[in-house]
């Protein structure tokens, strides 16, 4: 059992969607929030398709022994005016199947994100962690992430 990283590609778009709506379920729990807010526009094939074909973006696969168990999305973003043109690297998001965490798969698709991005001269990386999802938090925090920004949100009507 070697875990594996690569780009995706279209003949990986079912398989990625199965994953992403995990992804969702797993997160609304989290934060309701989340599916409105911080996942993918509907349609989520629509999205991931726009994804795949954004030279900006990088998606890539997770695998295990040839089966897909995860996948990530990074996306090159600028900073402020100020930075003098920098652009920051956004990892969007990262899902892993249960039985894919904790033996190396996120810190394959993590590294090879950060590689491709690094190799086109990004040197700021941002990651997008939910309030409560511990797992997320260590993970980022063990490749040396930090906290830089909170979201704070209140909804008036009191739903999500």
């Amino acid at each position: 059992m070697h875990p594996v990283s690569r780009p995706a590609s279209a003949d990986d778009l079912a398989a990625v969607l199965t994953l992403y709506e995990e992804a969702v379920g797993e997160q609304a729990v989290l934060r309701p929030m989340w599916p409105i807010a911080d996942g993918l526009p509907d349609p989520a094939n629509a999205a991931v398709t726009a994804i795949m074909d954004d030279p900006d973006s990088r998606l890539v696969i997770g695998e295990i022994d040839a089966v897909i168990v995860g996948f990530a999305w990074a996306r090159s973003e600028p900073l402020l005016p100020q930075a003098g043109g920098a652009p920051v690297c956004v990892i969007r998001l990262v899902y892993t199947t249960p039985e894919g965490r904790g033996v190396g798969v996120g810190n394959a698709m993590l590294d090879m994100l950060m590689d491709d991005f690094r190799g086109r001269g990004h040197r700021h990386f941002d990651a997008r962690v939910s309030p409560g999802h511990r797992y997320a938090k260590n993970f980022f925090e063990a490749h040396g992430f930090s906290a830089r920004l909170i979201i704070m949100y209140h909804d008036a009507a009191g739903g999500p």
